[in-house]
């Protein structure tokens, strides 16, 4: 049996980073949490044990090693702080596959979409770690909350990024986190995908719900 990739979760000490720890770590993933601080790395990885049980591979490091020490690094941070955390890991990913998660929120008025000059977080991340690091958009869509859910809400997650067979790995951690996942094309379309996110807070603000998304007419919706 094909041991599963070391996944580095950057950003994992925050609602969303966390979450998506403790759903790989429940589908048998060896993960590390990154953050700038090795204390609060440890600390998360800490609670994410005792949560999952001692069976789970988990442990804190710092950003640039969790990276290093990685084959998959999930990128999952405030989008003020996502420059500089991508420029600290930089010559770690090279040559890796990038899952990024950042939306570029614009607080207070996150329920407007905002597009950064580069037109999306996905593609200033490919901008700022070049041509050797795959990177990918996904759970862009997701609310926090839907992680901790047993099982998850029935919710797909648009992929989108850079070469169909990075994208179909990433699909395969999407569905292991408990998710369907849809193949939402190239880097050119993360800009509607991360836009998206705004909508949905606007009607979770709107409507006093944690709305996500469903794409119908799939083949895959009658086995769902």
């Amino acid at each position: 049996m094909q041991s599963k990739p070391v996944l580095a979760v950057i950003g994992g000490t925050g609602k969303e980073g966390k979450g998506l720890a403790y759903r790989w770590l429940k589908a048998g993933y060896p993960v590390i949490i990154g953050s700038r601080s090795l204390e609060r790395a440890q600390q998360a990885a800490q609670e994410l044990k005792a949560r999952v049980g001692d069976a789970a591979d988990v442990r804190g490091l710092t950003n640039p090693e969790a990276a290093a020490q990685a084959e998959i690094v999930v990128v999952s941070v405030p989008y003020a702080g996502h420059k500089a955390i991508l420029e600290s890991i930089r010559d770690a990913v090279q040559g890796k596959l990038v899952v990024d998660v950042t939306v570029p929120l614009q607080p207070p008025k996150v329920t407007r979409a905002y597009f950064p000059p580069a037109g999306s977080a996905a593609l200033e991340a490919q901008e700022i770690l070049g041509p050797e690091v795959a990177v990918v958009d996904a759970f862009q869509n997701i609310p926090h909350t839907a992680f901790w859910q047993d099982p998850p809400p029935t919710m797909d997650v648009l992929v989108a990024g850079k070469g169909k067979a990075n994208r179909e790995r990433v699909l395969q951690l999407v569905a292991d986190a408990g998710f369907r996942g849809v193949d939402a094309g190239p880097l050119a379309n993360t800009p509607v995908v991360e836009g998206l996110t705004s909508v949905l807070l606007y009607i979770n603000k709107r409507y006093g719900t944690h709305a996500g998304i469903r794409i119908v007419g799939l083949e895959a919706d009658e086995h769902a």
